[in-house]
């Protein structure tokens, strides 16, 4: 029971990891990368659709992306979304082939503000992994009020659970380290 409730825990503070790194992923540094896109949705006749879906993301320069949709009819439709798209500061350009997104120079300002973000995104994940460990302690618990493992366990359960956490908020603390670093490089 208890090694279960550990496995559960451990999974979903592994998910909360994964999850902080995308959102770091998709803050933009200096360079393009496709990953920026990732998360941005077209509406493609009515149904919002992922533009990794619509069409091929390349890299051919380091601050530009270029876009080729699958189905040119979806030009039009893309080159809005990545208008809407926040923090993006580009302006796209749709040449009825494909679509060039070149990213201008970050300012030691936006920087700052890219940082601010990526900082409130990791203390966001540092909270969902101890929403976690305080579930799994919450467990715990139950399993002691219930008889079904002894004080010793518990306590040994609770322990494991503690480092578990600490593991997973420190693979975020560095995470955030490298994107700050990537984030104020020039």
């Amino acid at each position: 029971m208890i090694s279960e409730i550990l496995a559960t825990a451990g999974d979903k503070m592994n998910k909360a990891v994964d999850a902080a790194k995308e959102d770091f992923s998709n803050v933009r540094t200096g360079r393009a990368n496709p990953q920026l896109f990732q998360k941005v949705m077209v509406d493609y006749y009515g149904t919002p659709t992922p533009l990794a879906q619509l069409g091929q993301l390349a890299n051919p320069e380091a601050r530009t992306i270029v876009i080729t949709p699958y189905d040119k009819s979806a030009l039009g439709a893309i080159e809005r979304a990545l208008r809407e798209m926040p923090n993006l500061d580009a302006n796209p350009q749709n040449d009825g082939n494909l679509i060039r997104v070149t990213l201008p120079d970050l300012t030691e300002e936006r920087r700052k503000e890219y940082v601010k973000i990526v900082k409130a995104k990791a203390e966001d994940a540092r909270v969902a992994v101890r929403n976690i460990r305080r579930k799994g302690n919450d467990d715990l618990a139950a399993l002691k009020k219930d008889g079904l493992a002894g004080d010793d366990e518990i306590s040994r359960g609770e322990k494991e659970l503690d480092a578990l956490t600490k593991s997973h908020v420190d693979a975020i603390d560095e995470a955030l380290k490298r994107k700050e670093a990537e984030l104020l490089e020039v």
